[in-house]
């Protein structure tokens, strides 16, 4: 079952990321989005916060006063709507390539 899963996920597009020394998650990304799942018995847990990979690290999307952001310590970038939508489907295609049957 793992197997067909990681298939569905390439074929929606999503790579996996090295996480050295870390044996606990998963990491996937796709268009410069990315989301932290746990690994599990069964295989994959439910999938985290889905937020941009910048070059100085993981930044989630927050709304202040009505305006999307991506944040990480130190930084907010305004984000798009497009951006926002983007991010949306990343995170849903995401939950359903590891949940389909």
């Amino acid at each position: 079952m793992l197997q067909r899963q990681f298939e569905r996920l390439a074929a929606a597009g999503f790579q996996l990321l090295p996480l050295p020394g870390i044996s606990t998650h998963y990491v996937f990304e796709r268009a410069g989005f990315a989301a932290l799942v746990p690994r599990t018995r069964e295989g994959f847990g439910s999938v985290g916060s889905a937020g941009l990979l910048t070059e100085g690290g993981f930044a989630v999307l927050v709304w202040r006063e009505g305006q999307p952001f991506f944040v990480r310590k130190g930084v907010e970038l305004p984000a798009n709507a497009a951006q926002v939508e983007a991010l949306h489907a990343f995170a849903s295609d995401l939950d359903q390539a590891l949940r389909a049957g």
